[in-house]
């Protein structure tokens, strides 16, 4: 069945020409796009690769070598000058988010390396992107070990396989592209840095263009082939105008000008290092080569920076992505002048233009208006977050990787060894050495080589981190309801959301005040989307604590069976007053008491003023959890009295 083609995809211009741009320079570093479901982000993804150009490949070689420019250290090599060759059309290839690190980056056949001497090295998906295209369907969820993977291979444009002792490297160039939904998660940092260019989609309200959406999917489903025929001749079209615009980016020259104006809207955004300069270069480039000219003009630049730009001004997961466009505007408007003029204050002085405004300021750190959920009192926002303390799940787990508590992982620190068939993972070459060892006059050995049985191989048993659900059961009871005091248990929250994305971590969000609880975010790893329900807390009423520790009880009992080897810690934000009902510090604890023993859990006590009654460290007895004031969330704080209680025994 022919794929859906590029052509026949209604709407997302901005990510049409973002994937054009990327195929006409790879060096542009991809696209990442943002979307929610079900708006055909992976469809004009995979028809892309349709319109790219063949390849010229080096015949029986597994690593796609350049017959003109084989690669010097090619495990299949060395290719001799001439060497048979072959074309064959671009690839895309699809790295699913569960797959292990060995299917990504290859792999080595250990017994042949210790019975023939020999390096068997098999190929994965990086050798096979090579040259090509290489897709990541919901990269938001890929695991940290092969994010690190994908962001060496990227920077390098290699890839490396050492397994004890043995190193096999190969070129692995290819154009990035990834798809997700931000309501599942962010991505770290580094992994969204090395995407040049960003997109954001979203389904069109326009009921004609949704009839027109669903009027094609249907023809291309009753006939692919027939389908895909109606507009062969426009993808035929934009394939030439893609190979045309490839052959004119060398001759496309950047004067100093366009230059500074895109060295002016990077700084105006204060985007971090130099990347965004030399992509937004790069990408106005290429636009201008498909645009048919040979040299860069500010069009070139404006179109570059709406692209490059807006997933680099993210100070924090909790930051909304997007440039301004007067911001834009004015940017490319101080760069034109050659110096300042008399009444000019000079590109970058971040003076307003007279009788203007000043730029609008960056969302990060903003505080929302909140919506809130109805409460007596309206929503207060919290203030800049800060470091906080890491909090652990006791015991070692075998979740999904991460940063916050020990577990058995497929990287970390070697810690023993286990037999092949039980949780395979990384050969360990000493100990299936000494397995082999004691059998190799009975298997009648001669040569150099060992005899090696596949019972006798031996893998690493590794210890690293996991990620953890964290699970926050937040006190909006009218207690809460100060407001200094509850833009402080704001921030403090606000950090521990931090902290959990930095830490990989799943985060839930139940909340209690009145005569009840609810779930006001089920577990996600969206972190911002936790962050935004939070701003929104609404304060007032009595203070259900029973209910709200039975609800929290609920949500971990449906989550356990839901993501059984993701281990929870809870969260438990409270000054530990119990008054809604009769009986309410009775069945306060009564609720504490199933939750004990059962869950790692942490009372962040919110209690304040000179008269405490101290009714937070009473409930984290019955929870058997760490009780922590909110004034010691920090982790500077923790360290602070440490210090202060190894000065105290000095002295």
């Amino acid at each position: 069945m022919k794929p859906y083609p590029f052509t026949a995809v209604v709407g997302m211009p901005d990510l049409r020409l973002a994937l054009v741009l990327s195929s006409i320079s790879p060096a542009v570093g991809g696209v990442l796009v943002r979307g929610e479901k079900g708006t055909a982000k992976s469809t004009m993804v995979r028809a892309l690769a349709g319109l790219l150009p063949g390849v010229d490949v080096v015949d029986a070689c597994r690593f796609s070598c350049d017959p003109v420019e084989p690669d010097p250290g090619c495990p299949d090599g060395p290719h001799a000058e001439g060497s048979p060759a072959h074309r064959r059309p671009a690839r895309l290839v699809e790295l699913p988010v569960g797959a292990a690190e060995d299917r990504v980056i290859g792999s080595l056949n250990l017994e042949r390396a210790l019975a023939d001497g020999v390096t068997d090295f098999q190929p994965g998906l990086l050798a096979a992107a090579h040259r090509g295209l290489l897709y990541v369907d919901e990269v938001n969820l890929l695991h940290d070990h092969l994010v690190d993977t994908l962001l060496d291979a990227a920077a390098m444009g290699r890839a490396t396989v050492e397994r004890e002792g043995v190193s096999v490297s190969h070129a692995a160039r290819f154009v990035l592209i990834g798809t997700m939904n931000p309501e599942e998660g962010e991505l770290r940092p580094q992994l969204l840095d090395r995407f040049g260019l960003t997109v954001e989609v979203a389904s069109s309200r326009d009921p004609e263009l949704r009839v027109e959406v669903v009027r094609r999917r249907l023809a291309y489903e009753a006939d692919p082939d027939g389908f895909a025929g109606q507009y062969a001749a426009a993808d035929a079209e934009l394939a030439a105008d893609i190979e045309a615009a490839q052959r004119l980016l060398p001759s496309v020259k950047l004067p100093d000008d366009a230059l500074r104006q895109i060295a002016e809207v990077c700084a105006s955004f204060e985007v971090d290092g130099m990347r965004a300069d030399i992509v937004t270069a790069r990408t106005a480039v290429a636009h201008a080569a498909w645009a048919g000219r040979t040299e860069v003009t500010t069009d070139d630049v404006r179109v570059a920076a709406r692209l490059a730009l807006p997933h680099r001004r993210r100070r924090n997961p909790f930051d909304a992505p997007g440039i301004s466009e007067e911001q834009l505007e004015q940017a490319l408007q101080d760069a034109e002048p050659e110096g300042p003029g008399p009444d000019d204050d000079g590109p970058g002085s971040g003076a307003p233009p007279e009788g203007g405004e000043a730029p609008p300021p960056s969302q990060g750190g903003e505080e929302p208006s909140g919506g809130g959920s109805g409460g007596d009192q309206k929503p207060v926002g919290a203030g800049e977050a800060f470091r906080a303390r890491r909090f652990e799940v006791k015991g070692t787990g075998e979740g999904a990787a991460g940063r916050r508590s020990r577990a058995i992982t497929d990287n970390g620190r070697t810690i023993g060894v286990q037999p092949a068939g039980t949780k395979d993972g990384h050969p360990h070459l000493l100990a299936t050495v000494r397995a082999a060892a004691p059998h190799q006059r009975s298997r009648g050995r001669s040569g150099a080589g060992l005899v090696v049985r596949p019972q006798d191989l031996r893998f690493a048993r590794r210890e690293g981190r996991e990620g953890n659900l964290v699970l926050f059961c937040v006190d909006a009871s009218g207690s809460m309801g100060a407001r200094q005091r509850m833009r402080e248990v704001k921030t403090a929250v606000l950090s521990l959301l931090l902290d959990a994305y930095q830490r990989r971590d799943k985060v839930g969000l139940v909340t209690f005040r009145a005569s009840g609880a609810e779930l006001a975010l089920p577990p996600t790893i969206s972190v911002d989307a936790a962050a935004s329900r939070l701003d929104g807390l609404a304060t007032g009423g009595r203070t259900p604590l029973a209910e709200g520790l039975l609800e929290a009880a609920r949500v971990l009992r449906i989550e356990a069976v839901r993501d059984p080897v993701r281990r929870p810690l809870l969260v438990v934000v409270t000054d530990g007053r119990a008054t809604s009902g009769a009986d309410a510090v009775q069945r306060a604890r009564q609720a504490a008491g199933l939750l004990a023993g059962n869950v790692t859990s942490v009372v962040m006590d919110c209690e304040s003023g000179k008269m405490r009654l101290g009714l937070a460290a009473e409930l984290a007895e019955h929870l058997g959890a760490e009780h922590v004031p909110v004034a010691e969330v920090a982790a500077d704080t923790l360290a602070g009295a440490v210090r202060t209680r190894i000065s105290g025994k000095a002295a």
